[in-house]
């Protein structure tokens, strides 16, 4: 206190304070009000619009045969908070699988207070009868109502809180969480030189090579490769190695990079004749953002922001068009319509991309790999020129401009299919990959079908080097995080199916401003700054290719924080190949283990809830059996001593920690 009198003051307010306390606890009528009645608008669920006293999908509530008249449908993963004032009061509530939805539903309801978990279901599955929520209300000033999708997916789960009601003397009010505040962990880096990004590279034998050493530090760098294999070469100023090595063979390769400020040692493997994805792809895809209004303009200066932004540095190496470079199928529109196809049945590019061999040239001049996208089907997502019937010579077309990576996305090739019998979705992706074999140039196919006949199963034998496991992870950008946590914790259950030239990929980093595709319009990612986090640790963890598809023109110091720590990239680039796993989960605190080449684990901690929580960590449960091993933070890049000297962590609202327990 500055003095005496601002003492009194204080004493004289708190005594007020708790005066009229007391007198509203005791004047104020205990009354009921039920969920319904509250604001439902602030009511989140990713699928729906939250309604009083009807089902998510409109009907009446009902479970297990019985309607009730009173009550919220929600659709996982749905969530509401709830603030009260923390006097006597209580909430009770009857939850259940709306009987208006398909067989396969599966949800968990949970109640959550400042205070922990109040309430957790069983699993519940259309059908079952409904189970009894009563929560005590003394000392929660905010109650979460949460409802879980499972280890399933979150397909058709209605979810019903039926006859759901407070009983309490002031109303409660369902709010919406202000906006979280962004917060940079990441440190600049150093002026020193470090050598980051993936450090083995594979290429075939006989077909040109690329590799561009990532590195950060002061500028001029010079580099180093010794014992490179016949027919490589580096460039010492830039880092590029070129060439082509005609002897299949692993080869150790001591690199250095060195400026004013010291010197970074570290080995390069190159893998010839051995996979073309030995570590997960990392680069940059035009589609979040650009969609179909992409240009070789576009193209362009994206490819320089992420050399001038300094991605390259990081090992962000592959800048790739997405839809809408081909003509229009039956357009008109003097820039993307006309003739799909030259009249000996080479594809044509519309007006947009004049020029794709000069633009491959010049992504190559950076040290930077170019990719493009086509559908199997006679056209693409977006109504451009497929590849059906012209395959051999859609591949020559891409060898000849220079392209190093290919999406292709199954799109209409539905119409050409048989039957969704295991050959016919493999046959469009056994063949495209056996002339990607047979070219003259090493090109990296991505297969995007989302998942169908469990892809991951057989990707790799088909000729992928990636797949997409699920639908799109943005088609609905407001609900964004829940879809983030459904498709990103499911990859933990295909994860043996994942490895080195063959990788499970949950689609792009949605960082940075992306493409609204309900309003039609540019936005901010509506991730808060702590999913932005947990996103990048989650992909990093699963080992998933770091496809970045935001705008990277307008790259942000907040953004490129989440993108650019090597730290955090080395778990994803780790050359062991081998994606993390669940250790422990319960009540939404979840935590994955990773092992690493060199004999180091990662550890990522999520926090899943909808507040800040405190993880005690008990490292013995978690196969740390003795007190020597040595804990850093990834994100902060900080040594934070023994593990026995590391406890507990903070971590916000669907946030996380990101360690590697070294020996």
């Amino acid at each position: 206190m500055k003095n005496r009198h601002d003492f009194i003051l204080l004493v004289n307010r708190l005594i007020f304070i708790a005066v009229l306390y007391f007198l509203t606890s005791c004047a104020s009528p205990v009354r009921e009000i039920e969920l319904s009645e509250l604001d439902l608008s602030v009511f989140s669920s990713s699928w729906g619009e939250t309604k009083a006293n009807l089902s998510i999908s409109g009907k009446p509530l009902s479970i297990a045969g019985k309607t009730y008249e009173k009550g919220v449908g929600m659709h996982a993963a749905g969530e509401a908070h709830v603030c009260l004032d923390g006097r006597k009061g209580q909430f009770t509530a009857c939850v259940g699988i709306d009987d208006n939805t398909k067989e396969n539903a599966s949800v968990i309801f949970y109640v959550f207070t400042n205070k922990g978990v109040a309430f957790k279901s069983a699993i519940m599955h259309k059908g079952d009868a409904p189970q009894s929520v009563e929560v005590d209300l003394k000392g929660v000033t905010d109650m979460y109502l949460v409802v879980d999708p499972t280890a399933d997916g979150n397909g058709y789960d209605h979810a019903n809180w039926v006859d759901a009601k407070f009983t309490v003397q002031m109303p409660p009010v369902a709010v919406r969480d202000e906006p979280e505040e962004r917060y940079i962990l990441t440190p600049p880096p150093s002026a020193a030189p470090r050598i980051n990004g993936s450090k083995i590279t594979g290429a075939s034998v006989g077909k040109p090579f690329m590799f561009t050493i990532a590195a950060t530090g002061e500028r001029p760098l010079t580099f180093t490769a010794k014992n490179l294999p016949e027919g490589l070469t580096l460039n010492p100023e830039t880092g590029i190695i070129t060439g082509i090595c005609n002897k299949n063979g692993t080869y150790s390769i001591p690199l250095t990079a060195a400026n004013c400020a010291g010197i970074c040692r570290d080995t390069l493997e190159i893998v010839i004749g051995g996979g073309l994805a030995l570590t997960p792809h990392i680069g940059w895809n035009s589609w979040y953002i650009y969609q179909l209004g992409i240009t070789q303009e576009i193209m362009e200066k994206s490819a320089q922001a992420m050399y001038d932004k300094g991605l390259i540095n990081f090992g962000y190496t592959y800048v790739n068009i997405d839809d809408g470079w081909e003509i229009k199928v039956n357009s008109n529109d003097e820039i993307v319509g006309g003739s799909v196809r030259n009249p000996d049945g080479t594809i044509r590019t519309n007006r947009n991309f004049p020029d794709m061999k000069r633009m491959t040239e010049f992504i190559h001049s950076l040290g930077l790999k170019a990719g493009l996208y086509s559908s199997p089907g006679r056209s693409t997502c977006g109504g451009y020129a497929g590849s059906f019937g012209h395959e051999a010579q859609d591949i020559q077309s891409y060898v000849d401009w220079g392209f190093d990576f290919l999406k292709y996305d199954w799109c209409s090739y539905g119409n050409e299919a048989k039957s969704n019998e295991l050959d016919e979705l493999q046959k469009p992706y056994l063949l495209i990959s056996k002339l990607i074999s047979e070219a003259p140039r090493d090109i990296v196919l991505n297969m995007c079908q989302y998942g169908m006949g469990e892809v991951w199963k057989w990707g790799k034998k088909a000729g992928g080097n990636s797949w997409r496991t699920t639908g799109d992870l943005g088609w609905n950008t407001q609900n964004l995080s829940n879809s983030m946590f459904d498709i990103g914790f499911f990859q933990e259950k295909i994860r043996e199916y994942s490895g080195p030239d063959g990788w499970n990929d949950p689609d792009y980093l949605l960082f940075g401003n992306i493409y609204d595709w309900a309003n039609q319009k540019i936005t901010p990612s509506p991730y808060s700054p702590s999913e932005h986090y947990t996103c990048m640790t989650l992909w990093c963890m699963m080992s998933a290719p770091l496809i970045f598809s935001g705008e990277i023109i307008t790259l942000d110091d907040f953004t490129k924080n989440i993108l650019c720590n090597a730290e955090v990239i080395d778990i994803d680039q780790d050359k062991l190949g081998k994606p993390g796993y669940s250790i422990f989960n319960k009540d939404f605190i979840e935590i994955w283990k990773k092992e690493l080449h060199n004999g180091n684990t990662a550890i990522a901690i999520f926090n899943r809830r909808p507040m800040k929580a405190k993880v005690d960590v008990d490292w013995k449960t978690l196969g740390y059996d003795n007190g020597h091993y040595n804990v850093r933070d990834l994100w902060r890049q900080k040594d934070l001593g023994k593990i026995s000297d590391v406890v507990s962590f903070d971590i916000p609202r669907h946030g996380c920690v990101m360690l590697k327990i070294e020996h």
